[in-house]
Order: C-alpha cells, then structure tokens, then sequence
C-alpha cells in the first residue's frame, strides 16, 4: 500500500499529479470540514505536504513522520513539537531568491515613481488636466538590507545593478562587500531605504521598533517582504500617517488578509498581497522539491532540505 500523504496547502497541479504518483493523497484545501477529513484519515497520514501545522494537528496524526514544507519558511509549522515527535520536516530553500528579489525591486521603483497613482492618474482623466507630479529615483540611494540570507544577496545584486548603495544589518558580519551594522537602528540612520527580509518568528518580531522607524525618518522608505511580524504595524501606520517615515511598500501585514484602513487612504503607500515568492515558475519549483523530500523520506534516501 501506498503512503497517505496530507495536503495542507494549495499546490501546482505539477506537485499534486507527481504525489499522486507515488502515494495515497488526501487534502484540507477547499475541504469544508477540515476536522472532519483529520478525524476520517488522521491516524493514517505519514506525511505531510504544506505548511500551516500546528501542535494539535501534529497530536492528531500519530503515525506522522515527515512535513515537506512547501515554501523556506517554517514559522508556520510547529518544528519543536515536530522533533519531540521525531517527525523530520523540510522546506524549499532557494526557489523563491529571485520571484522575492524581483518584487521587491518592482516595489520600490512603484513607491518611489508612484506608479499606482501614476495608473489611476490616466484613468480618472487627470492626466488631461495637466502633468503628474514628480517621483524620484532610487539610482545613488543607500539601501540597508535587514537579513542578507540568499534573497537578501539578491536583493543587493539588484540593487547595485540600480546604482544603490548597499548596507546590510544581520547577526553576524559575513564576507561580502557590503557595508555590516551590528546595530539595526543605526544602520536606518544611515538608509534612505530600508527592505525587511528576515525570517520571522519570536526572535524578530517587531524587530523594525517605533526607535527603527524613527531613525529612518521622515524621508525614509521602508519595504517588508517577509513577515508582517517583523514591524512594529502600529507605529509604522502612526508615523506614515503623521508624516514620520516617508513611504512604504507592503507585501506583508500582521492579520493578513487584513489590512489597517488607515493604510488604504494613504498616498504614500504601496500594498501587495503577499505575492512576493508566487509566481508560476517558483510554485513549480517548490512543488518539485516537496515531491522530491517526500519521495526520499519514504524510500529511505537522504533528504533534499532536511531544517530538523
């Protein structure tokens, strides 16, 4: 008999085929009574494919020993009840660099030229009425990185090839040509942009503080495309509002998909619904790759990207 393997997120119809291949699959995505499929098949399930499992979804499928994350991040899984159980879990290292890294260029030249209000501005007719105001460039601003992980890397390739200075602030200083601050408030003092691409979690929520913000300053732009965790969303909305930060770019928040409503109003804000790493060619590569462990796991074989 095949493996039952547990689809807890959407995947590409290429990662749900290739499963369906080698195992018995079943899945939570569009099910109307979630609880109902774990009660039916919970105690069969010896993998899982997806992110978005907890604690007591672990503690309801006793014969699990695999969770094949579907995406680099594991903060939305449970990983230290997972290890206390044994269960190995992976994730998809890599694949999102550059979907992530292309984003968050588009985001800053979008925040930086206003090209959302430049779209609205042709739509509504204004633009008969007379000329659109003035953006800037972002060729010759100094951009510190918070995180140089693999994206972070090529976020900063980007951003040289744009004329930018890079600067970066991480928890260790790393062989790179780039400027390193240990102290994150200070390097926001220094930029004139500041991207957030650093995992989530406890250890860095709200690591981007009211005092980070602060130091950015009135002229600063600040782009988060990792974790809505990460900012402090509160004071960030405060000082947009209040004229403290100059702009941000958003693809991330707090209660997603919630928004602030003071958010939607505010002119010098760009929103994105965190679509940084989805794009056809990345959700076909992290659907690979969580076929891929799967597929090892049960065959005994080494896994692919094995993070516990």
């Amino acid at each position: 008999m095949l493996p039952d393997v547990l689809i807890t997120q959407p995947q590409p119809k290429s990662c749900v085929d290739a499963l369906r291949q080698h195992f018995t699959v079943h899945t939570l995505v569009g099910a109307t009574d979630p609880e109902a499929v774990l009660a039916e098949i919970g105690d069969r399930v010896r993998g899982i494919a997806g992110g978005k499992v907890t604690g007591a979804m672990i503690g309801r499928l006793p014969r699990l020993e695999i969770i094949a994350a579907s995406g680099a991040g594991t903060d939305s899984i449970d990983v230290a009840t997972a290890r206390t159980r044994g269960i190995r879990v992976t994730n998809t290292p890599d694949v999102l660099n550059d979907a992530v890294a292309e984003i968050t260029i588009g985001l800053m030249v979008a925040l930086s030229r206003r090209l959302p209000q430049s779209d609205r501005f042709i739509r509504t007719g204004e633009w008969l009425k007379g000329q659109f105001p003035l953006g800037r460039e972002i060729g010759g601003k100094t951009l510190g990185i918070l995180g140089l992980g693999g994206i972070g890397k090529e976020i900063a390739r980007r951003a040289e090839a744009m004329k930018m200075n890079v600067i970066y602030f991480g928890r260790t200083e790393q062989p790179v040509p780039y400027r390193y601050y240990a102290d994150l408030v200070a390097m926001a003092r220094a930029a004139e942009w500041l991207v957030v691409i650093a995992p989530g979690g406890k250890a860095t929520e709200k690591i981007v503080s009211r005092e980070v913000l602060e130091a950015l300053g009135p002229n600063g732009m600040l782009v988060n495309v990792a974790r809505g965790s990460l900012v402090d969303q509160e004071a960030l909305v405060d000082l947009l509002v209040a004229g403290g930060l100059g702009g941000a770019a958003l693809d991330v928040f707090d209660k997603e998909p919630g928004v602030p409503e003071a958010l939607l109003s505010l002119d010098n804000v760009v929103l994105s619904p965190h679509q940084g790493g989805r794009t056809v060619e990345s959700r076909e590569a992290v659907g690979a790759i969580v076929v891929e462990n799967l597929v090892a796991h049960f065959a005994g074989k080494p896994l692919f990207s094995p993070v516990a």
